[in-house]
This record gives structure tokens, sequence and C-alpha cells, in this order.
């Protein structure tokens, strides 16, 4: 029996997928929900497979399963993994769904630096004595998962036993898994690409062509294996499926929160306007934030992901930063082979 932390769309579509392999218990820590999921076994708007049993105990969904899928929001996921980390054991195996990080607050006159940052396997080390470590990535579009579309996705792990174990539980018709032992890049790629999707659905709320698209993806992948380099991983993972995959996918899609969030944005809507009509975070708002301070840490030339900075937290125009972006002198094209 496998067990979900986490009944948003990605967990509640996770959830079902392993339902079609095994049993397994999805963790909400809403108790009302958990009763009316196990009542009427609908949830988000899909019917739920049989073998998804809804629950309220950390306890008891680590007393119950062995392998646990943690997918709940960068903000929430070092309380979570406090509050579970007294029923784990060394032989529980954790495949994180989470794409973004976990900052600490750093002291007073301090700026923020790659010590305060953690990724969600490193909040799993800190927070627990499980070591068996993996993380899920994309392309996982909840809504094209739960339609039952095809689509692949990776696992990412030091462990080849949590890769083996991730494709038992997720491998399917339509779904097909991929290893890879580049954690740290998978990681990276999650979270990140939420910012380009941002800046991609901007520019098609302006109601501008696929070129302009097409380059900020370009570039923003630059970009992402930019700070990939700088916090010691290679280029392999962001040229992947978990990479440019993950991304064509997230920034060129109406079912992307983060893409959804920029394209209204570039019609017109006010930040504060379209969080408060979306159900679920854009996790790029919150990682934007974040990559700004690593890119100020690591001094690297990441124009995109200033620019998208500075419109969304510094009331830059929209127009101004395309303007700056177009006559930014780029020496070369690929520059990270």
């Amino acid at each position: 029996m496998t067990g979900v932390i986490g009944s948003g769309s990605f967990g509640t579509a996770i959830a079902n997928l392993i339902a079609t392999n095994e049993p397994v218990l999805l963790y909400s820590r809403n108790a009302k929900l958990v009763e009316k999921i196990n009542k009427t076994h609908h949830h988000l708007g899909l019917d739920l497979h049989d073998n998804v049993l809804a629950i309220n105990s950390l306890q008891e969904i680590a007393e119950r399963c062995n392998v646990l899928f943690p997918i709940v929001p960068s903000g929430s996921f070092r309380s979570m993994m406090k509050d579970l980390s007294p029923h784990l054991h060394p032989y529980h195996l954790l495949i994180h769904g989470t794409k973004g990080f976990d900052v600490k607050e750093p002291q007073e006159g301090e700026k923020i630096g790659r010590k305060h940052i953690r990724t969600m396997s490193e909040v799993i080390q800190e927070e627990s004595v499980v070591v068996r470590i993996g993380c899920l990535s994309g392309p996982n579009l909840a809504k094209e998962i739960m339609d039952g579309q095809p689509t692949a996705t990776v696992i990412a792990s030091h462990f080849k036993e949590v890769v083996e174990r991730g494709k038992t539980a997720l491998n399917s018709r339509r779904f097909q898994v991929f290893g890879s032992a580049e954690l740290l890049g998978a990681e990276l790629a999650g979270a990140l690409k939420n910012t380009i999707a941002l800046g991609s659905g901007i520019l098609g709320g302006l109601g501008m062509g696929k070129n302009i698209q097409a380059l900020l993806i370009t570039r923003g992948l630059n970009e992402m294996i930019s700070f990939g380099k700088a916090m010691g991983t290679t280029p392999r993972a962001f040229v992947g499926t978990a990479g440019i995959g993950d991304l064509i996918c997230t920034a060129t899609s109406e079912d992307s929160r983060n893409f959804t969030f920029g394209k209204r944005m570039g019609s017109g809507e006010t930040i504060e306007e379209i969080k408060a009509s979306m159900p679920e975070l854009a996790e790029g708002l919150r990682t934007l934030k974040i990559a700004k301070e690593l890119a100020d840490y690591y001094k690297l030339h990441v124009p995109i992901t200033q620019m998208l900075y500075r419109v969304m937290y510094e009331e830059l125009k929209i127009e101004t930063a395309i303007e700056f972006l177009m006559r930014y002198p780029y020496d070369v094209d690929v520059d990270f082979l």
C-alpha cells in the first residue's frame, strides 16, 4: 500500500493514478473533506478509484505505508514534515512531488544565500530519519492526468530502489516513468520553470505570438541552467523530460496555474485580484522571490528572472520589461554545453 500526503489537484491525480496498480491512502488535514471523499468517492471533479481511501492521520499513513508521496505546497512542506517525522523510520521511502523551495529566515542584517534555501529533499533529510528520497518531476499537469491523457514523468533519486518502487506504483498504459540520478537538477528544474511560465503567460495575456514566447522559453531555460550550475548540478536534468519537457508544458498550457496567472496579469488584472480568485497557489510567485535572492547571491546574469521580479514586486511596467529584454546584449545563443 502506498500513501499520498496532500489532497490538492496534483496529489489527488497521483493517488488516483497509483490506485490503478495498488491500494492508496490519501491524506488530508481537513477531517470534513476526508469524510466527504470517502462518502462520495468524488473530489475536485474527479471520480476516484475504488482503491483510494482518504484518511486524516499522519501516524496511520506512516504505519500502513512504507512508500509515501508528500505533495503539499512548498511553503507548508517543512511544517508537514515536522508533523510527519515522529512516525517515520529509516525503512520508509519518500518521493515528493512539490516544486518549490523552503527558506530559512536569515539573521538580522544577513542577506539570503544558499545556506538559507533548501530543496524539498533537503527538508526531508533535515527533518526526518529517512534516507531513501526521490523527487517526482514533470511534466505533470494535474488536469491532463485526471483526464487520462498519455504523459510521462521523471523520478529522480540517488537510490535505484526509489526509482524502481516509484515506477511500480505509477507506471501504467498512459503514464510512463523515467528514472534519473540527477536529484538536485530535477528539483531545481521543477521549481524554476514556474517562474518562466509566469512570463510566458504574461506574453499570452498581451496577445503576443509564438515567436517571442519561444524566445522567452529558450532564454529562460538558459537561466534555469545557470542557477543549476551555480548550485552544483549539471545541465543534464534541464535538457531532459524534467527540464525542457516540463518547461514547455507549464509555459504553454492553459491548465498550468503559473501560465494562467501570468496570462490574467498580462490581460490587465492585478496580482491581488488573481490571487483572490485562484483556488490553488501559483508556486512561481513564491519561487520568483527566492530565485531573485539566489541570483543576487551568486551574481548571475539572469535578466528574465530580474525583470519578472521587478514586474511582480516593484511595479515595473510589463512593456518596459519586454523592451529591456529585447535589447539585452546576449553574447551567444547556447553557452551551457
